[in-house]
C-alpha cells in the first residue's frame, strides 16, 4: 500500500510539473503574441524600448585620471569599477568558461531555454528548495541591464526581485533582445556586466582586479576561475580566507568546459593541478587613493576634482557633475608633469620637512596655455589626523584641536575654498602694471623716504597711522634715496610703491589684480576692493589681501606669456566612453572643455616693461638701471638663464613668498602657517622660497631651449624725456586719480 500510495504521489507531482512547466512556456510566449490584442500599449512600448536600451553601455563606468604622459595613472573615480571591452579584446577561454558554467545551450535558444527551464523546475520540485537555475545568459544580461539602468532603488529592487512576474517579464525580454541583438553581442554585454566581487563590473576590471593583468591575456584556469565567481561572488571569493570552495567551483567550470569540448581529458587536469595564483590590485578610487609613493600627487587630485566641479559641461550643479566623473567613464589626462612635480616636491621638501608647522608649497604654470604643471607641499595627503602635531593656536590648542601637519587634504595651494594667505610685496607688481597701462614709463622716479605719510586715511587703531593718515615705512633705510620702477621693484622699496599707487589710483592696483585672476577670499578683502573703498585701499600694493600660490603663479605667468592671461587649467584632453572630447558651449558653439581659455589681459608692450623690471629682482636685467643691488640677486645665478620675479614678506615676517618665472614657466613659492595667521615665519626663513621657485625653474628648465624675454618699447621705458637722458619725474607721468 506504501508503494502504491508513493508511485501515485510520485506520478501527481509529475504530472503537475508537466502543467506548470506549461503555464511557464505559455506564459513565456503569450505576452508577446497578445499585447496588441489586449490594447496594452504601454506593455508594447516597454518591450520595444528595453532592448534598445539594453544594447548601450552599462551607466556606470570608471574614469580615468592620468599625468601629462597620457600614460601613469594618477587615479580612478568610480561608484562601480567598470572597464568596457569589446569582445575581440577578451579571452575565448573567458567566453567558454562563461558559457559553460552559466548556460551551456547559449547557442542554441533564443533567448529561453525551455529545456533548461524544465529541467530546473523538476529539480527544484524534488529538492523542495531552489537548487537549479533557469537564467539563460541572455536573461541574466536583461537583469543586469535593467539594474544598471535603474534610475531609483525602487527600479533597482524590481529588476532583482524574486517573483514569478519579474522572471516573466525576463523571459519575453530576452526574447525580443535575442531578435535585436547577435549572440556576440549579448555575450560582450554580459561580460561586461557581469559582478565578480571585490567592486568589479565586468570581466575587464576582474582581470585587474584579481590578476593585474588585460582580460585578454587571461589563462584557462583564471577564466574559470573568474567564471565561477559570477553565480556567487562572495561563496566563491578566492582572495578570502577558504580557497576550497573557489578551486571547488574553478574545477566544475572547467569540467564544463571539457564537455563542451573547448578543453581535452588531459588539458583539464592539467588545469585543475594548478593553484589559484592571484596578482590582486585594489583599484585607486578618488584622490585619498592616489598611490603611497606619489602621495604628494593628492593635492594636484584634489584641485582638478574641485575644477571638474565648477564646470557646467558636465552638470548643472556641483553634486551632478561628481556623479559624472563617478559613473562617466571619462578618459582624463591631466597637466601635471610628474618630472616637474618630483623636483619641485624635492625642493620643498629639503627646506621644510612634513612634520613642520609651516606649511611651505609651491605651484608651477606655464605662460601661454594656463596649464598647471606641479603642486608640491610638505604635507601628506590625508584624512588621518591621528598623530597630527599640536594646533599653533595656543587658544585651540588649549580646546584640543590638533594641527593640520602632516596629514590634511586642506587645499594649501589654491583650487579650493582656503582663504590662502598674505602675499607682501609680490603685489607691487599689479601697482606697476597699472601705472605702466596709464602710460607711465619705467622711469617715473620719486624720492623715497624711509618713512611716508601717505594720503590714504587710516584708522584710529592702526599702529601705523601719523595723525589721522596711514604711514608707511621701508624695510631697511638702505632703501632711501631717488627710486624709478627698476630699482623700486628690485629693491621693494615700500615708501615708492605708495607713491606710485597714490600716481596711478589703488583702485587701478585692485582692478589690475582682478584682470590677472585675482579674487578676494575674505569679506574684508571684498569690502576693501569693492568700487566705493578700492580708492583707498592704500596698503593693497604692499600685499595685504588674501591669496594662493595657485592665483599668484598664474598671474605672473600673465606677465611672461606677454600679457595673455589663461585660466588655470588641470587637464589636457577630456574624452568620453564615446571617444569623443567632451565639449562645453561658447557663444552657441561647442568648444572642447579642455582647451586653454585665454584671453589678452593686458597690452603686450605694458607686459614686456613690467618684465624688464621683474629682472632686477633676480639680478638678470641689463643697462645698470637696478639700482645696484636686489632682494633675491643670487637667483639668476641659480636658474642660469634670463629670469624675472618678485619677493614678498608680510607685516612681522608672517609669511614668506617668491614668484619668478621663465618664458616657458611661472613659478609661486610660499611659506606660512595655515592654522595660525600670526604666528611669524621669521627673516632666517625668509630665503627658502626664493630658494625654492630657483631651483624649481632650473631643474624644470634642464632640457629646455633658452628663451630670452623681449625688450619693451623706448616710450615705454623711458617716455617723453629719453631724448634728454632724465628720469621721469613724479611730475611728468601720465597717470591720473
Amino acid at each position: 500500500m506504501e508503494r502504491t500510495t508513493s508511485a501515485a504521489g510520485k506520478l501527481a507531482a509529475l504530472l503537475r510539473t508537466g502543467i506548470i512547466v506549461g503555464v511557464i512556456v505559455a506564459g513565456m510566449a503569450y505576452p508577446l503574441a497578445a499585447l496588441a490584442g489586449l490594447g496594452a500599449k504601454a506593455g508594447i512600448e516597454k518591450v520595444r524600448e528595453l532592448p534598445r536600451e539594453l544594447t548601450v553601455p552599462p551607466n556606470a563606468q570608471t574614469s580615468y585620471v592620468y599625468a601629462a604622459d597620457g600614460k601613469t595613472l594618477i587615479t580612478m573615480f568610480y561608484e562601480e569599477h567598470r572597464k568596457p571591452l569589446a569582445l575581440s579584446d577578451i579571452s575565448r577561454h573567458v567566453q567558454h568558461a562563461i558559457i559553460a558554467a552559466e548556460d551551456a545551450r547559449f547557442y542554441e535558444h533564443n533567448g529561453v531555454d525551455m529545456k533548461g527551464a524544465a529541467r530546473a523546475f523538476v529539480a527544484n520540485q524534488r529538492a523542495g528548495g531552489v537548487s537549479q537555475g533557469a537564467s539563460t545568459l541572455t536573461m541574466q544580461y536583461v537583469r543586469m541591464a535593467l539594474r544598471d539602468g535603474a534610475e531609483s532603488p525602487v527600479q533597482a529592487l524590481a529588476a532583482t526581485e524574486q517573483t514569478t512576474g519579474r522572471k516573466l517579464r525576463e523571459m519575453r525580454l530576452a526574447m525580443e533582445v535575442e531578435k535585436r541583438m547577435s549572440k556576440e553581442q549579448i555575450l560582450e554585454g554580459y561580460l561586461n556586466s557581469a559582478y565578480f566581487g571585490h567592486r568589479a563590473y565586468g570581466i575587464g576590471a576582474a582581470a585587474e582586479v584579481f590578476f593585474s593583468k588585460d582580460a585578454g591575456s587571461l589563462t584557462v584556469a583564471e577564466a574559470a576561475l573568474l567564471a565561477g565567481l559570477v553565480k556567487a561572488p562572495s561563496a566563491y571569493d578566492p582572495a578570502g580566507r577558504d580557497q576550497e570552495a573557489a578551486i571547488a567551483r574553478r574545477d566544475y567550470v572547467i569540467d564544463r568546459m571539457t564537455q563542451a569540448g573547448h578543453l581535452s581529458a588531459r588539458q583539464a587536469r592539467k588545469e585543475k593541478a594548478a593553484p589559484i595564483e592571484l596578482k590582486l590590485t585594489n583599484p585607486p578610487n578618488d584622490c585619498l587613493a592616489v598611490p603611497e609613493r606619489v602621495n604628494d600627487w593628492g593635492f594636484f587630485c584634489d584641485y582638478f576634482k574641485n575644477w571638474w566641479m565648477q564646470q557646467a559641461a558636465f552638470g548643472k550643479d556641483p553634486a551632478e557633475r561628481l556623479d559624472r566623473l563617478r559613473r562617466g567613464g571619462y578618459h582624463i589626462v591631466t597637466t601635471l608633469d610628474p618630472a616637474v612635480q618630483a623636483d619641485a616636491q624635492r625642493h620643498v621638501l629639503d627646506k621644510e620637512g612634513t612634520r613642520s608647522r609651516y606649511a611651505h608649497g609651491t605651484v608651477a604654470v606655464e605662460p601661454g596655455s594656463g596649464h598647471v604643471r606641479a603642486m608640491a607641499v610638505n604635507r601628506v595627503y590625508s584624512l588621518d589626523k591621528r598623530d597630527n602635531g599640536r594646533h599653533s593656536d595656543a587658544r585651540l590648542r588649549r580646546a584640543g584641536l590638533l594641527g593640520t601637519y602632516p596629514n590634511t587634504v586642506n587645499p594649501l595651494l589654491g583650487g579650493g575654498d582656503m582663504p590662502g594667505y598674505q602675499a607682501g610685496s609680490t603685489f607691487k607688481l599689479f601697482t606697476m602694471l597699472a601705472a605702466l597701462d596709464e602710460g607711465l614709463p619705467l622711469s617715473t622716479s620719486y624720492y623715497a623716504p624711509e618713512r611716508l605719510k601717505t594720503k590714504y586715511p587710516a584708522d584710529w587703531n592702526d599702529p601705523t597711522r601719523c595723525g589721522d593718515r596711514w604711514c608707511v615705512r621701508n624695510a631697511s633705510t638702505s632703501m632711501t634715496g631717488r627710486k624709478n620702477m627698476w630699482s623700486g621693484f628690485g629693491q621693494s622699496v615700500n615708501t615708492y610703491f605708495v607713491q606710485l599707487e597714490q600716481k596711478v589710483g589703488a583702485q587701478r592696483a585692485v582692478r589690475m589684480a582682478e584682470r590677472l585672476g585675482l579674487r578676494w577670499r575674505t569679506e574684508i578683502d571684498r569690502v576693501q576692493a569693492s568700487p566705493e573703498r578700492a580708492r583707498g585701499w592704500g596698503a593693497f600694493t604692499l600685499g595685504v589681501a588674501d591669496t594662493t600660490p595657485l592665483e599668484m603663479a598664474n598671474a605672473y605667468a600673465t606677465v611672461a606669456a606677454e600679457g595673455r592671461y589663461c585660466e588655470p587649467l588641470p587637464v589636457l584632453s577630456v574624452t568620453g566612453p564615446d571617444g569623443r572630447p567632451a565639449t562645453r558651449t561658447v557663444n552657441g558653439a561647442p568648444v572642447e572643455v579642455a582647451r586653454s581659455r585665454c584671453h589678452q589681459a593686458i597690452p603686450v608692450e605694458v607686459a614686456r616693461a613690467a618684465t624688464d623690471a621683474a629682472r632686477c629682482t633676480t639680478g638678470s636685467s641689463d643697462g645698470g638701471r637696478c639700482g645696484g643691488w636686489s632682494t633675491a640677486g643670487g637667483v639668476r645665478g641659480t636658474v642660469d638663464r634670463p629670469v624675472a620675479g618678485k619677493s614678498g614678506t608680510t607685516d612681522n615676517y608672517q609669511a614668506s613668498w617668491f614668484v619668478g618665472y621663465v618664458p616657458q614657466l611661472a613659478v609661486a613659492a610660499f611659506l606660512a602657517d595655515p592654522d595660525n595667521p600670526q604666528h611669524r615665519v621669521g627673516t632666517e626663513h625668509s630665503y627658502k622660497s626664493r630658494t625654492t621657485v630657483a631651483e624649481t625653474l632650473r631643474d624644470a628648465m634642464r632640457d629646455q631651449p633658452v628663451k630670452r624675454f623681449t625688450a619693451p618699447s623706448e616710450q615705454l621705458m623711458y617716455g617723453a624725456d629719453r631724448d634728454s637722458g632724465r628720469d621721469s619725474d613724479s611730475d611728468s607721468g601720465s597717470g591720473r586719480e
